[in-house]
């Protein structure tokens, strides 16, 4: 599973990233997750508003912290409300 997180270095961004890392290691698995800044890249996406979280090319959340755990639900296939 590939996992990007779309932002500029802001805080917010930074936090996500992080979030992203830890959730991928209490899950365990074969994920990859990555960092996109290169704004082109972003503006592909169709985002607007970051952070952003992508799984696998499909863009999840825009313009929201999301916590270690409901990111760990995302990757399991749960709902995330």
């Amino acid at each position: 599973m590939k996992i990007e997180i779309l932002g500029t270095g802001c805080t917010k961004c930074k936090t996500l990233e992080e979030a992203a890392k830890q959730a991928v290691a209490k899950i365990g698995g074969f994920h990859s997750v990555e960092k996109v800044e290169d704004i082109q890249k972003i503006m592909d996406y169709g985002v607007i508003s970051t952070p952003s979280l992508v799984i696998d090319g499909e863009v999840i959340s825009t313009g929201k912290l999301l916590s270690i755990e409901e990111i760990v639900n995302i990757i399991n296939g749960k709902d995330v409300k």
